[in-house]
């Protein structure tokens, strides 16, 4: 059974003693195509190093809500950056990880809503699909998707949180729902009504390594081996077979990112 990872972040830190051994490792248990994520400039030029080492690892730049500079100034240089970036490279295959995030800073929300807004007309310009992050901000993400700019190479909703809103506004405008470690959590509310409620030829699934390892394995750190857990929950909220799930989520991840 072969697998698409479709957001990790093998650049991090937490890898740092042992990332080639992990990255061998993953590519030797079935994940033969992976999406490594940029969250700013430096983790996007990391993102793309990685992949030109890797045949198998593809890269996305983009500037995370988090990271966002104090300035429109310097915010709007660093996208540039970023196009720089992207038409420099054939391995990047997306703008991500954007979007909106109230969890960590809620004080900067004007700033942050400009910054999703100029990096989806970025993935415009370039016909490139994005890869979308919100935390605590469902309301204006979904202002944002809807009425604010038109999305007009696709995108994803990464690490989906179970809100059926977002979820409906999401398919409605033709993105993809991916799921990662949150689906299979105990604790999860409303993760089988929404992963029932996306169809099949929708669904990613990623890992957001090192972040977020799904049961039994919560806690520890996660890399992509542990897709396995994703698909298993998703085949018994599907009522399907695991090898069914990882067989269109592999075929929907090359659709959506132009990977054959």
């Amino acid at each position: 059974m072969n697998y698409f990872e479709t957001h990790a972040h093998y650049d991090d830190e937490k890898f740092r003693e042992d990332r080639e051994d992990v990255i061998n490792k993953i590519y030797e248990l079935g994940v033969t195509k992976c999406i490594n994520i940029g969250c700013s400039l430096e983790t996007s030029q990391n993102s793309i190093d990685l992949a030109n080492k890797y045949e198998f690892i593809y890269a996305t730049c983009g500037i995370h809500p988090s990271e966002i500079p104090l300035s429109k100034e310097d915010l709007y240089a660093e996208i540039e950056e970023i196009e720089k970036m992207v038409v420099s490279s054939k391995k990047v295959v997306a703008i991500g990880e954007i979007g909106l995030d109230y969890n960590w800073n809620n004080d900067n929300k004007d700033l942050q809503i400009d910054a999703f807004i100029r990096q989806i007309e970025l993935a415009n310009k370039l016909n490139l699909p994005m890869s979308i992050h919100t935390r605590d901000a469902i309301d204006d993400t979904i202002n944002v998707i809807k009425n604010d700019v038109k999305i007009n190479n696709g995108g994803v909703i990464h690490c989906c949180p179970f809100n059926r809103e977002l979820v409906k506004h999401g398919l409605d405008l033709g993105l993809y729902i991916a799921f990662g470690g949150t689906c299979t959590f105990k604790n999860s509310r409303n993760a089988e009504d929404i992963v029932r409620m996306v169809p099949m030829d929708r669904i990613l699934i990623e890992t957001d390594s090192p972040y977020l390892s799904p049961e039994p394995l919560r806690g520890t750190r996660n890399d992509s081996s542990n897709l396995k857990y994703i698909v298993n929950k998703i085949a018994e909220f599907k009522r399907t077979e695991p090898d069914t799930v990882a067989k269109a989520t592999y075929e929907n991840a090359e659709r959506f990112f132009k990977i054959n």
